[in-house]
């Protein structure tokens, strides 16, 4: 490879993250606006809360407060899950951006066409439905995280979140959308399976750390299959746009008549076949 070419790759690989780059901030931008739209109805996110939790009853999946209720007194547990929580959103999916940017351009369009999909069903969500974190509620939930570390508090502030954006859980369906990313691109094994068990490992942490309920883990994991349907569609008609629109006739071209000594002469006279006189 050449000093050009490389000039060439490292120009383009800036062109395409300060593309995404502006994405993001158009994205960062919206959610405040959304944040702004929710923030003043905690009363109206606690019902949501409450209706929840009794839709869990109904369906057997009201599993938050006994599962906290067990776990609390292992501190290892509660710790692990606080570290998952923190730095295994918004850390992992920046360190996962760069590598594919770097690694595979496939799928490093593939999972930003699939998280702004999955984010723009989320902030239809947040903004009609806003809905109480367990940790909010007060009722026996404990918030870990903030009772025992302070970085998740660093990284996101509670003036840089939406406090009642429970439903979905995109901490849950972006980790998916990680975990696909890792393990579509991964070279190695030990990669491919940690790709595939970080939404399980995120999905049990915000169980335990009181910021999701059960349900929000699942609709959160479902809208993410929804904007991984459409980042495939995506790609897809990119591929076909970028087909040749017709088919290239590979045949070799007719070759010229050659301009014979005879060109333009009147055809000799047929000869007789019949046998001389004797």
């Amino acid at each position: 490879m050449t000093r050009d070419d490389v000039r060439t790759r490292i120009r383009g690989l800036v062109r395409l993250l300060s593309l995404d780059a502006l994405v993001i901030v158009s994205g960062v931008v919206v959610y405040f606006g959304v944040r702004g739209l929710t923030a003043e109805n905690p009363e109206r996110a606690r019902e949501h809360a409450l209706d929840i939790l009794a839709l869990e009853k109904t369906l057997g999946l009201d599993v938050e407060a006994g599962v906290q209720a067990v776990l609390l007194d292992l501190h290892w547990v509660t710790t692990l899950a606080n570290w998952v929580y923190i730095w295994g959103h918004w850390p992992v999916i920046a360190v996962t951006f760069v590598w594919l940017a770097l690694r595979n351009r496939v799928v490093f369009r593939r999972l930003r066409n699939a998280m702004i999909a999955s984010g723009a069903l989320g902030l239809c969500v947040y903004t009609t439905y806003p809905v109480a974190p367990p940790r909010l509620l007060h009722d026996g939930y404990v918030d870990t995280i903030t009772e025992q570390s302070n970085a998740y508090r660093v990284l996101q502030p509670p003036a840089f979140t939406n406090q009642y954006a429970a439903m979905p859980s995109l901490h849950v369906g972006w980790d998916l959308l990680v975990g696909l990313a890792i393990a579509a691109a991964a070279g190695t094994l030990i990669m491919r399976t940690l790709g595939r068990l970080m939404p399980a490992l995120m999905a049990a942490a915000t169980v335990i750390t009181a910021n999701h309920y059960v349900l929000d883990a699942l609709v959160g994991a479902a809208f993410a299959l929804v904007g991984y349907a459409v980042a495939l569609d995506l790609e897809k008609r990119r591929e076909r746009h970028q087909a040749p629109a017709a088919a290239v006739d590979l045949s070799p071209p007719a070759l010229p008549r050659p301009r014979g000594a005879g060109e333009g002469r009147l055809p000799d006279a047929p000869r007789s076949t019949r046998a001389p006189a004797s």
